[in-house]
């Protein structure tokens, strides 16, 4: 499935729709800002809390971090365990935030 950019994300947002994102980021990073609605799992927790998001394995999965290279990695590792719709929202929270 194709990446997203932050304003298609925000579009989204806007339009009230509330889509699955994955904040992996480290905890202290998603204190200092995060995205409405977005779940914070490090990506060095993810492997483990992977049983955990089984229910959303055919549901549309935004996984950010900063600038997008742990989420990249994150998208790569939830891939390979079957989900199915996953997305890196590109340039991460960075760009997120400047939009």
């Amino acid at each position: 499935m194709n990446d997203i950019t932050p304003e298609e994300l925000k579009q989204r947002q806007a339009a009230g729709e509330t889509p699955i994102i994955l904040d992996v980021r480290e905890t202290w990073e998603n204190e200092e800002g995060r995205i409405e609605g977005s779940q914070n799992i490090p990506l060095g927790s993810l492997p483990e809390k992977i049983a955990d998001l089984e229910e959303l394995k055919d549901q549309e999965i935004i996984v950010h971090c900063k600038g997008g290279g742990r989420s990249a990695s994150a998208k790569a590792l939830l891939t390979q365990h079957g989900f199915s719709h996953v997305r890196n929202l590109l340039g991460g929270y960075s760009a997120y935030k400047a939009q």
